[in-house]
């Protein structure tokens, strides 16, 4: 029987969170550290921003299959056929790296083209070749590491990733200082290409331990061995849709950042800033989905629906708690958390003026990502893309183009959020009333 008290919550979502921070905490240190510089802070965290949200992006598309991986793995430990997947990790991982190569290789060559789409100009266009140029090296280490996270999520294991998480992010926030402002006589400040190379470096130092750590504490072997395993067909129709989903879930994001970056370099700084507070809290209630993801899967093995139904309301209400409590910390650091990111007047300004949108959509986010995560471990990868193609093209779209059309600024583009994130957050509470709580009764 799956313990799924209260303690065994915890113990996964703890330190699940910790993990899940990591890469919004890479992006929010560079976009912290290159936005504080003296001579051009601001057009550097436009550049930042933008850049971020394009590999965001890319890593959001193909990293979903840790979900996956997750899903599979959890669901043969439910059903006691762990022994049978021994040649699927390595095939797994070695998918998750060639698809990587592939994305790498379709976007490389045309980057300016993709950042003048997004609306960069001049200085800020040049800062963002230079920073993409770099960064986009780490792109398929960042996709090995959370192959690896979705093992050991898949083996009921989050302090690993945790650990592993905790060491990438403290070597980024050093290596940001030191590379990006230098240090006199020794290094010479390298502004946006110091915080490109301090992601690298962390990002090569995650994939390297996560290696290291996959094959000394389980008995995965990474020994890749043919033919491939019957899972593999089963992981590649979840990744299919969750690439869908992905690929949704992006153009709200890529476009919301267009729209900004069309208003002007402050406006973009400004949500910029917005967006890293609310990718930063995203990762954070995803903890609670991790837990629910992780043992939603395994009760879905046991076909213990009973239990299912509990670990769904539990975590659940465990998330909004997180996200009532984020909110509070938002309203009482309002006027101060935008000079952590910059220092412009007009920036903190047009900051100050939409940061309650973040703050209004935090509850909604706690519903949409555990249940979301929730329905990945049960394997609803189809759902998912079709709630994502929904909210994203009948709810966001519309909504942003009022707001355009209208000129509601920033107010407006967070607007489209909320409406995209809590059209999810509905649509996936109706479908677990309907076809899961029935089977708990």
């Amino acid at each position: 029987m799956t313990n799924i008290s209260f303690k065994r919550i915890q113990q996964l979502a703890i330190p699940a969170i910790i993990a899940g921070i990591a890469e919004p905490v890479l992006s929010s240190t560079d976009a912290a550290v290159v936005g504080n510089i003296p001579e051009f802070g601001t057009e550097s965290l436009a550049a930042v921003g933008i850049v971020g949200v394009l590999l965001s992006a890319l890593i959001w598309i193909l990293g979903q299959t840790r979900s996956a991986i997750s899903a599979i793995v959890s669901q043969n430990v439910g059903a006691g056929t762990l022994e049978e997947l021994k040649s699927f990790p390595a095939q797994a991982i070695f998918f998750n790296i060639i698809l990587s190569l592939i994305v790498l290789a379709s976007t490389y060559f045309f980057v300016e083209e993709i950042f003048t789409f997004l609306n960069a100009k001049g200085m800020i266009l040049d800062l963002s070749i230079d920073y993409y140029n770099i960064r986009v090296w780490g792109f398929p280490l960042s996709l090995f590491t959370f192959a690896i996270f979705g093992l050991f999520r898949g083996l009921q294991n989050t302090f690993w990733p945790m650990v592993i998480a905790a060491i990438g992010a403290s070597v980024n926030i050093g290596l940001d200082f030191l590379l990006v402002y230098g240090v006199e006589g020794l290094i010479a400040p390298m502004g946006v290409v110091g915080a490109a190379w301090a992601s690298l470096m962390a990002q090569a130092l995650m994939a390297i331990l996560s290696l290291i750590l996959v094959l000394k504490k389980t008995q995965v072997s990474l020994k890749l061995q043919f033919p491939l395993h019957p899972e593999m067909k089963r992981l590649v129709q979840m990744c299919a849709n969750l690439f869908l989903r992905s690929v949704a879930l992006n153009i709200a994001l890529i476009l919301s950042t267009r729209e900004a970056a069309g208003l002007g370099k402050e406006y973009v700084a400004a949500h910029t800033i917005a967006m890293n507070i609310w990718l930063f809290t995203a990762f954070f209630l995803d903890g609670y989905g991790a837990a629910g993801n992780i043992l939603g899967g395994r009760l879905l093995g046991e076909k213990n629906y009973k239990s299912l139904w509990t670990l769904t309301k539990r975590v659940t209400s465990y998330n909004i708690v997180v996200a009532t409590l984020l909110v509070l910390a938002g309203i009482i650091s309002y006027h101060y958390v935008g000079f952590i990111f910059n220092k412009d007047p007009l920036v903190l300004s047009l900051f100050t003026g939409m940061f309650f949108m973040v703050l209004i959509s935090l509850p909604f986010n706690a519903l949409a990502f555990t249940l979301d995560a929730i329905f990945k471990g049960l394997g609803e990868m189809a759902y998912l893309r079709n709630i994502l193609l929904a909210s994203t093209f009948l709810g966001f779209l519309p909504v942003l183009f009022l707001s355009n059309y209208m000129g509601w600024g920033l107010t407006g583009i967070w607007g489209a959020i909320i409406v995209w994130v809590a059209w999810r957050g509905i649509a996936l509470i109706v479908k677990y009333y309907k076809k899961y709580l029935p089977l708990a009764s």
